[in-house]
């Protein structure tokens, strides 16, 4: 058992698949000269480092609970959000032992409830109706859980800006490339890299007890994909070209946060003011900057600076294969804006797994 573990591990960590020629793993474990600055091993991406991010999501969840229910929770009260919790329809054993097992009733299975719990299908209809919408979140706890992604989203952004401006490839990206892939990871890098993996282990834990979207398996590969790609440069030592990604992919995602709270606090003007420059940022980064700067660079200027090997083939898979993403979703974008303009307003299109009661709480609509 041990020599086929041996035997995996020899083949997933193979050279000749995740470094370039003439570089091996031991390389990293020896000073390294630069242009004539000596690179200790620790100095390195490490691939252990990498564990780290685990711990940090629970940490990054325990943050959460205390930013949605001591920032967000009050802040969404004085816009006007009701903080209640939907009624529970009247205890019935036999229909709640029944809704466990099913959320939804056949006409067959409505028969029989019907029959074993003495309601009519009208009552036993309604009963369940009451009992789905009594596990929906409320707009309030909606409010709050857009709220602390918006926080993240814009203290990444900031702290991505502060990280990058003193960085020579924020600048020319053609330095991802000199003396790749030996370079140093900087102390504010490592916790970049680690503050977005941490965020992204949290949502993909998170997820299955947060709002339940239309989108809930399509949002868990993006979290997955993004963890895998995050960890795939992380190891690969294309940690600079990492962060550009990273950045870039940043701009825009606070804004749409921003708009949805709006959204939901029923300020509809506002909410499709920042909607307007959501648009216009995404447009610019993802469909703009990301194929002329990133791909650009990992395509064209990479060959003149570093031989080719598996590794690098496999990131430009996933970074073009990110791109067509981009195209998808820039699609849906513009259907939410045609939408938009013929009826009057932006809407959350990862609507929640059934209708909530209170989304029109807060009505009449403000005009702020």
């Amino acid at each position: 058992m041990t020599s086929v573990i041996s035997s995996i591990s020899g083949w997933f960590w193979n050279e000749d698949l995740w470094l370039p020629p003439r570089v091996t793993w031991d390389s990293f474990k020896h000073p390294q000269t630069v242009n004539t600055t000596t690179l200790y091993p620790e100095q390195f991406a490490q691939f252990t480092d990498l564990w780290y991010p685990v711990p940090m999501a629970f940490i990054v969840i325990g943050l959460r609970w205390l930013v949605e229910r001591w920032i967000f929770k009050p802040v969404g009260i004085k816009m006007g959000l009701k903080d209640h919790k939907r009624p529970f329809p009247v205890q019935n054993t036999i229909l709640e032992t029944t809704f466990r097992r099913s959320k939804t009733l056949s006409q067959e299975d409505l028969k029989k409830v019907s029959n074993d719990s003495g309601l009519s299908s009208l009552q036993v209809e309604r009963w369940f109706r009451q009992r789905r919408q009594a596990e929906l979140p409320t707009t309030l706890q909606k409010f709050c859980e857009t709220g602390w992604r918006w926080m993240f989203y814009t203290s990444i952004l900031v702290y991505g800006f502060i990280c990058l401006w003193d960085k020579s490839w924020f600048w020319n990206i053609r330095h991802c490339w000199y003396h790749y892939p030996f370079h140093q990871v900087e102390q504010d890098v490592w916790w970049y890299y680690m503050l977005e993996l941490s965020f992204y282990w949290s949502l993909s834990i998170s997820q299955f007890f947060d709002v339940k979207r239309k989108d809930f398996w399509e949002m868990f590969i993006h979290h997955n994909a993004t963890i895998a790609l995050l960890m795939f440069s992380w190891t690969t030592h294309f940690t600079r070209m990492g962060t550009l990604i990273l950045i870039v992919h940043d701009c825009a995602d606070h804004l749409l946060e921003l708009a949805k709270m709006f959204r939901y606090a029923s300020y509809r003007k506002t909410c499709d003011a920042i909607f307007v420059v959501f648009s216009i940022v995404w447009v610019v980064t993802r469909c703009g900057v990301y194929p002329s700067w990133i791909l650009y660079s990992t395509l064209v200027d990479a060959k003149r600076f570093i031989e080719f090997f598996n590794a690098y083939y496999i990131l430009n898979g996933l970074l073009v294969s990110l791109q067509f993403l981009h195209i998808f979703w820039t699609y849906f974008l513009f259907k939410a804006i045609y939408k938009a303009l013929s009826k009057g307003g932006v809407d959350d299109q990862r609507s929640d797994s059934e209708p909530s009661d209170d989304e029109n709480e807060n009505e009449p609509k403000k005009d702020i």
